[in-house]
């Protein structure tokens, strides 16, 4: 089991070390990179997924149903401490329950689980996408149109896709495999992306950071774990919702909260000390998962 954590997350920290090694002496243009790789290769991703019939999207109703409550529950479950300790809850909260499951959750499913994952990564990363844009946006401004949802190239793709599955539309392998080698490409570039963006860790505030670190898997633990009993997923589904509960924030929390010019600083130190975090949390739940996963009740 060692081995197979370790040849698990040795490319993630790998490919993410590049990263990070490449930002300290080139500088790149990561949000130009993170543009090309949200409107263009995770979109065409998701949709050479979700639109493969092979994938019986059916299946996955249950993880989508775990996935939202992990995300959800796991603010509801904060909120009381938040408020206790005097947070500013639209700072704290919103990075515990929006999980770094892109950059970090779908390459790490994937390389754990095999390409057989890949659809139930997908399924929880869309499940975290449309509830940050949707739910995370109306905490930090209830006067956020949901509307804005429909214009989101990654929204478009999933109902796109779910629309050509659900509808039974045949489309040629070839194109598939076109979008399947494309969307490819997000894999990589959302852990190099991670790896330049941990250069920009503030630690000016480290006290909340650690206790973000904590809280956040956490969280997510304590709302999955019950869930993992109670649903009816299947034991590679089961692996795959305990890794997605204890991921740590998601990058994107800072770019929102930058946009909202919501303490942007702050909420760096949440995001960026939360994923050196991982580097704790991560082995030991893909123990956890493993056991899951080969040794099925």
């Amino acid at each position: 089991m060692l081995n197979h954590i370790l040849a698990t997350l040795l490319p993630v920290f790998l490919i993410a070390g590049c990263g990070a090694a490449y930002g300290r002496f080139r500088t790149p243009d990561i949000r130009s990179l993170n543009t090309l790789n949200m409107e263009l290769f995770v979109p065409l991703l998701v949709f050479a997924v979700l639109a493969d019939r092979q994938a019986p999207l059916a299946d996955y109703a249950w993880l989508a149903l775990a996935a939202a409550c992990v995300v959800l529950g796991s603010g509801l479950v904060l909120w009381p401490l938040v408020k206790w300790l005097k947070l500013d809850v639209k700072t704290f909260l919103p990075p515990m329950m929006f999980n770094n499951s892109g950059n970090m959750g779908v390459p790490l499913i994937v390389l754990a689980f095999g390409e057989q994952a890949l659809p139930a990564a997908v399924v929880v990363f869309i499940v975290e996408m449309l509830l940050h844009f949707s739910v995370g946006l109306y905490m930090l401004d209830p006067r956020t149109p949901l509307w804005r949802l429909l214009k989101m190239p990654i929204v478009f793709a999933s109902l796109l896709g779910l629309g050509v599955n659900m509808g039974g539309v045949p489309l040629p392998g070839w194109l598939l495999e076109a979008m399947h080698m494309l969307g490819g490409v997000c894999i990589p570039l959302m852990l190099f992306a991670l790896g330049v963006r941990l250069l920009e860790i503030d630690f000016s505030d480290w006290r909340t950071g650690m206790l973000g670190a904590l809280l956040c898997p956490l969280s997510g633990l304590v709302i999955a774990l019950p869930l993992m009993w109670l649903l009816p997923l299947e034991p590679l589904q089961l692996a795959v919702l305990l890794v997605f509960a204890a991921l740590p924030p998601a990058v994107l929390n800072y770019l929102v909260a930058e946009q909202y010019k919501l303490s942007p600083h702050h909420v760096a130190s949440l995001v960026l000390i939360g994923n050196l975090g991982s580097l704790i949390v991560m082995p030991l739940t893909l123990a956890a998962a493993f056991a899951w996963f080969y040794a099925p009740l």
